[in-house]
């Protein structure tokens, strides 16, 4: 009988970092490998050496290219990572693009807070740099979605289809005949970009995202709610900002907006897209057709109904052009990016809306936004909040707790135990409770750092 050490690295007891590592006699596997975001203790971990021996570890497979699933490989391969980093093409774009953005902001607030020293470390330094980036793009090995690959004798994995972004799956590992899935970020069952996700048949060990556990999407009437956002805006004769995940969310909103447009529901407003890395994302949308639900001539139509903005002088002639505007820019949980420009200069006027679209991890600008905040605090200083602030949940690229019931409805037996990640807290136990309630299963939450051994 064969042993397997499951070590919860990230994502455990919290919604961001996953990183799980399993550790057998004949291969270590590395699924995920993102970093921490939201709280600053949670934040202090992306500064600390894994506690694994990094070297060991054969592979890693990325469910996704997002930050929190992807952003700590640059530290990895600096820890001494060697081996492939697989993923579908789409994935591997989409982490490049992440990856690049993220050092370029960490190389920047470490040089913006050198010269206006307000760190309290001398100097100040990036979590890791363009170099550590190119680095670990070497290691990147592109995979078929669907393919069944080997990864060593025994042990294969399957890359499939679940709807959350571009590229992204769920896998199935089979290791000496047991399977364990793990779900990455399940998608939704309506989205206008994509196609419904694939479902697991069999799992003998279910680690499941837990995002919204605890609640169902409202039944929002997207246009209608956009429609009249669009409205306030014209007649305030200000702007609307949407602080936007640069990847799938920036680019529905894109969709939604262009549609309104050419239904004759919304004027010609001016629509201006912030985000250099969702730009980037817009490519590897017309790269992969396949990947998504628009036709290449909808593609097109929508690119070039806004106005995408690419240079930092362009940034400030958006934010001082007088014209009502909408604005949508990176990033999703105002932690950082082009957003925080346009709210620094624009979230004092009553004239402002700011819209949040999708989750809010705890203690990220966007939470507390939500929470009523009365001041932000951006590059060192506090501004004061007077725009508007609005929510939107039902745009949320994660499956609901209904979804995620019915993406594990097809499961044909009964997992010896089923793994409930990437959730907080509430959202942890509710839907463990539900699990248990629908399917009688066993569920456990794992802590962050916790090792559970598996038989296989």
């Amino acid at each position: 009988m064969k042993k397997l050490k499951v070590h919860f690295l990230g994502a455990s007891g919290t919604v961001t970092g996953s990183k799980f590592y399993l550790e057998a006699e004949d291969i270590n596997i590395l699924v995920d490998c993102g970093v921490f975001q939201g709280t600053k203790e949670l934040r202090q971990q992306n500064w600390l050496p894994l506690p694994i021996d990094v070297p060991k570890i054969d592979v890693v497979l990325l469910t996704h290219g997002h930050l929190d699933h992807c952003g700590y490989l640059p530290l990895l391969v600096k820890q001494g990572f060697e081996g492939d980093i697989l993923g579908t093409a789409p994935t591997l774009a989409i982490a490049e693009i992440i990856l690049r953005d993220s050092a370029k902001i960490h190389e920047e607030e470490a040089e913006r807070a050198n010269k206006e020293g307000y760190s309290k470390h001398n100097p100040a330094l990036p979590l890791y740099d363009q170099e550590d980036v190119k680095r670990t793009l070497g290691y990147f090995k592109p995979i078929g979605e669907g393919e069944n690959i080997e990864i060593a004798p025994n042990c294969n994995a399957c890359f499939k289809y679940n709807g959350h972004i571009i590229g992204s799956t769920f896998i199935e590992l089979n290791i000496h005949g047991k399977v364990l899935v793990f779900s990455g970020d399940v998608g939704r069952l309506k989205d206008d970009l994509l196609d419904v996700p694939l479902q697991p048949e069999w799992a003998d060990y279910l680690f499941v995202e837990s995002t919204y556990g605890d609640k169902n999407h409202p039944e929002e009437d997207m246009e209608a709610i956009f429609k009249n956002l669009v409205d306030r805006t014209l007649q305030n004769r200000g702007a609307l900002i949407i602080p936007s995940f640069a990847v799938e969310r920036l680019q529905s909103l894109m969709y939604l907006l262009w549609k309104l447009y050419d239904k004759n529901k919304i004027p010609n407003i001016p629509i201006f897209v912030d985000s250099p890395m969702g730009t980037n994302v817009l490519d590897v949308f017309g790269r992969f057709p396949e990947w998504h639900k628009l036709s290449m001539s909808e593609y097109h139509n929508m690119c070039n109904h806004v106005n995408l903005v690419s240079s930092y002088r362009e940034t400030w002639e958006t934010i001082d052009d007088p014209r009502p505007k909408v604005v949508i820019a990176g990033s999703g949980m105002v932690t950082g990016g082009r957003v925080l420009t346009y709210l620094k200069q624009l979230m004092d006027l009553k004239s402002t809306t700011v819209l949040l679209v999708g989750y809010q991890a705890e203690e990220t600008r966007g939470r507390k936004l939500l929470e009523g905040a009365q001041e932000l605090k951006m590059f060192g200083k506090y501004i004061p909040v007077k725009a508007k602030i609005e929510h939107l949940e039902s745009l949320s690229a994660h499956a609901d707790q209904s979804e995620l019931l019915h993406w594990m409805g097809t499961i044909k037996n009964i997992p010896e135990k089923v793994f409930l990640i990437h959730g907080e807290n509430e959202a942890l136990h509710t839907f463990k409770d539900k699990i248990h309630e629908t399917y009688g299963w066993h569920c456990h939450i794992p802590e962050l750092h916790e090792v559970v051994e598996i038989m296989l």
